[in-house]
Parts: structure tokens; C-alpha cells; sequence
């Protein structure tokens, strides 16, 4: 009996499952029935609008910078070489790396005794040739007067033939002194030959002796330059750079001691691309002498100076693009030559154009711009330079629009927005609002905060600094009470 009693019990507690999993599934196939069967229903939509900064456009004249890197070197240079050798016995204190000096000052001296020697030699030779034209001199003078007397001999000599001549022709004279006065006429003549003879030789060691005197006097400047050449001078005031002698030294001939660099004398060498370098050319094809500013940041501190291009290079060199462009600066405080320098050259004025931010391009070369009913508009601009952040364009009907600052994906043609101008207005975030408590009320509130255990401990310091104000957030006080259930 007990076993027929739990087997019918059994069977009547499955039936009665097996009769509710076939009701709940008639109800979930009605429900599914029911819900295909109606219409789908569309949630009406709300359109976004986004935020965008907006830009006037507002056509100007404006003069681009063209911002370039380059480097500084010196105009004035001279490499200090030695044109004898031998061994330093005098050096200047000042003759050293970075050492300054002016123009003239005597910077190191070679060793010079031989020097000194062979100029002593050829001022002795000189004086010698010099007493060698004295002499010929006296001795031209002595030959002239020889040659006088000779001729005037010779003149008497003749008027003594005529005379014995006149007497013979009177019958007065005899064959015998004609002949004798002829003999002493050939004499006088012959006489006046070997005094002209000594003239010419006295003539003749004249000017062997001029040119003894001047290859004398051209030992002598050598000489003297032989012992100039012994002593380095500066020939400009400047700075020593790579400095490699010392006292007591030795140096060869045409060796590199020193290098002598005018700091007043820097210029600015940068290369540009050949488009940037047509901006720079005039109407003739000329380089413009451009304004330029040079800068070199040194721990925050900018060392600038400003010049003019004077010129550029003749050819663009093996492995090079663009052109190679030199600027002389004026007085180029701070910098020494081999600095790296940031360039800015001011450029020909545009004119009507339109500077914009950078950001505000889109990859297909428009700017978006309000349109009616603040919906966004695309217009197409070319760009003519770029300014670091900003941008130069030209475009139609550009002027007098506003032009989106900033694009981002969401935005495009037909996009309603909400414009933020430069200049607006913006609300201040108010202050919370404050309560002042009382000293029960107050008490609670500790309380319960430290009885909280679920509470961090830096939550729980710092409300609990909050009450001991004299006026604590009322917005924390309502947050506190509703927790208490008060």
C-alpha cells in the first residue's frame, strides 16, 4: 500500500509539471505571435548638435616669416702661420684659446739672432754701395772736367795750325812749324778721344754702382722682412681659436698656430628649398636684402641678433638641393661661429589674404564655414604659406565668413553646430551651496561617518574634515542624512 501510495503521488506531481511547462510555453509562443504581428515602431530621433570654435575670416596684408635653421660663421678669419722656423722665445699673455687681441699687437717671436746677423751684413753692403755711387760720382765729375780740358786744348791746338797757316800764306812761315802744329793738333784731338773714353767708363761705373746700391737696398728689405717674419702681429682686433704653441716651442716653416676671428664680422649661412628661394627674389630676379632674425635658445635665454641676405651661393652643390644663403648680422651679441640658430626672414607682403588656423584645413583643401541655420558649408581655398600654427589662404566669398578653428571626424557639410566666437562669454561655475550646523546636528554627522565601516579611510578624513567647518556643503549634509535615514 505505502508503495502504490508514493507511486500515485509521483505520477501526480509530474503530470502537474509537465501541465505547467505546456501552459508556460503556450503563453511565451502566444506572446512571440503577438509581438511579430505588430508593426514596428520607429522612436522619433533628436538631431545632434556639436560644439565648434569659430574664426572670423578677415582679409589683411600680411608679411609671411620664413623660418629656416642655420649656421653662424665669421666673415673675417685668418689662419696665424709661421713663415720661418725655429724656437719661440717671446710669447704674448694673451695668446691662448679665446684670447682677445687688437689690431697690431705682437703675439709670439721666433728665435731671430740669425735674422738680426744677416740684416746687419746687408746694411753694411749697403752703406758700402752707397759710398761706391759717392765716389763714382766724384769720379764722373773728374772725367767731365778732363774732356773740357781736353777740347779746349784741342781748340787751341787749331788756332795755332791757322795762325802758321795765315803765315805761311803771307810767306812769313815755314813748312816745318806747319807740320809741327799739325802734329800737336792730332794729339790734342787724340787726347780728347781717351778723356772721352774715361768719361764713358766714369759714366758707366755710375750706374754699376746705382745698381749695386739698389741690390744692396733690396738685401736690406729682405732682410728686414726675413726678420719681421720672425714676429707674428695681429693684423685686426679679434679672438684667438685652436691655439697650439707654447713658450719654448719649436715650429716649422708655413706651420698653423692659431686662428684670428673677428667676433664683430659673423654671418648667417641657411639653406632653403628652391621654392622658398623664388619668394625671396625681385621683380629682376634678384635676391632681396631681406630682413633677418637669428636666434639661438640657451636654457631658456634666446641670444638673437637681426641682419640683412647679402648674397648666396654660386651653385648648389654636389649631393645639395635648394640654395645655399648668406645674411651679415649686426652686432652679434652672444653668438661664435659654428652655432646652430633658428632663422627668420621676413618675406614680400601679401596682400588680401586671410590668416586662419592650421587645423581648420581639410585634407581636400577647404575650411567649413557657418552657413544659414548655423549648418556647416565647405569652401574651397589655396594656401599660400604656413606660420607655424596658422595658415595664409586666399579663397572666393571666404571674406567676412566664419571658419570652423578646429575639425574633427564628426564634422562635415550640412552638420548643425553650435559656434563658440572668439571673445564669448562664459559663465562662471557657481559656488556649492553652504549650511551652517548646529552642534547636535553636527555631532551626529561625525558620528555616523565614523561608525561607517565601509567607508575608505581618505573618504572618511576628508568628510570629516568637511564638518568641522563653520559651513560645510550642503549638498554633502543631505547625502549624509538621507544614509541615516533622518
Amino acid at each position: 500500500m505505502r508503495f502504490l501510495r508514493q507511486s500515485l503521488a509521483g505520477l501526480f506531481l509530474l503530470s502537474a509539471t509537465v501541465a505547467l511547462l505546456m501552459m508556460a510555453g503556450n503563453l511565451i509562443r502566444g506572446a512571440v505571435e503577438e509581438r511579430m504581428s505588430q508593426e514596428p515602431r520607429t522612436p522619433p530621433q533628436r538631431e545632434r548638435v556639436f560644439t565648434v570654435n569659430v574664426v572670423p575670416a578677415t582679409p589683411a596684408d600680411i608679411a609671411p616669416v620664413l623660418t629656416v635653421f642655420g649656421e653662424i660663421q665669421s666673415r673675417r678669419t685668418l689662419e696665424l702661420r709661421t713663415a720661418a722656423g725655429g724656437a719661440i722665445v717671446e710669447l704674448s699673455e694673451d695668446f691662448e684659446e679665446g684670447g682677445q687681441v687688437a689690431a697690431g699687437d705682437l703675439l709670439l717671436r721666433i728665435d731671430d739672432a740669425d735674422a738680426r746677423d744677416a740684416l746687419a751684413r746687408a746694411q753694411t753692403e749697403w752703406r758700402e754701395a752707397e759710398a761706391e755711387v759717392r765716389d763714382a760720382d766724384r769720379g764722373l765729375l773728374l772725367a767731365q772736367d778732363d774732356v773740357s780740358a781736353a777740347m779746349e786744348q784741342a781748340e787751341l791746338r787749331a788756332k795755332a795750325l791757322a795762325r802758321q797757316q795765315d803765315l805761311e800764306a803771307r810767306g812769313v812761315g815755314t813748312a816745318a812749324a806747319i807740320e809741327a802744329a799739325e802734329l800737336n793738333l792730332a794729339s790734342a784731338r787724340q787726347s780728347t778721344l781717351s778723356r772721352r773714353q774715361a768719361l764713358a767708363n766714369a759714366e758707366a761705373r755710375v750706374d754699376q754702382a746705382a745698381t749695386s746700391l739698389e741690390r744692396a737696398g733690396i738685401a736690406v728689405a729682405e732682410a728686414e722682412r726675413n726678420l719681421e717674419d720672425r714676429m707674428i702681429r695681429a693684423d685686426f682686433t679679434g679672438t684667438l681659436a685652436e691655439v697650439s704653441v707654447v713658450t719654448g716651442g719649436l715650429v716649422t716653416a708655413n706651420e698653423r698656430i692659431a686662428q684670428l676671428i673677428d667676433p664683430n664680422a659673423l654671418e648667417v649661412a641657411f639653406r632653403v628649398s628652391t621654392a622658398q628661394y623664388a619668394r625671396l627674389l625681385d621683380e629682376n630676379g634678384r635676391l632681396n636684402a631681406s630682413d633677418v632674425t637669428v636666434a639661438l635658445n640657451v636654457s631658456g635665454i634666446d641670444l638673437t641678433a637681426t641682419g640683412k641676405i647679402s648674397r648666396d651661393s654660386a651653385a648648389v652643390g654636389e649631393g645639395q638641393t635648394g640654395r645655399l644663403v648668406f645674411a651679415t648680422l649686426d652686432a652679434p651679441r652672444g653668438l661664435k661661429p659654428d652655432d646652430f640658430v633658428q632663422v627668420s626672414v621676413q618675406e614680400p607682403v601679401l596682400n588680401n589674404v586671410i590668416a586662419i588656423p592650421s587645423s581648420a584645413l581639410t585634407p581636400q583643401g577647404d575650411v567649413l564655414v557657418l552657413g544659414e541655420g548655423d549648418r556647416l558649408e565647405a569652401l574651397p581655398v589655396r594656401m599660400l604659406r604656413r606660420q607655424e600654427d596658422q595658415i595664409i589662404v586666399r579663397g572666393r566669398e571666404l571674406a567676412g565668413r566664419e571658419v570652423v578653428a578646429r575639425l574633427s571626424p564628426v564634422l562635415g557639410v550640412g552638420i548643425k553646430v553650435k559656434p563658440i566666437r572668439e571673445g564669448a562669454k562664459i559663465e562662471a561655475p557657481q559656488a556649492p551651496e553652504m549650511v551652517a550646523l548646529t552642534d547636535e546636528r553636527r555631532a551626529k554627522l561625525v558620528a555616523f561617518v565614523e561608525a561607517n565601516n565601509r567607508m575608505p579611510a581618505e573618504a572618511k578624513q576628508r568628510v570629516l574634515g568637511q564638518l568641522q567647518g563653520n559651513e560645510v556643503p550642503a549638498r554633502l549634509v543631505n547625502r549624509l542624512e538621507q544614509r541615516m535615514g533622518g
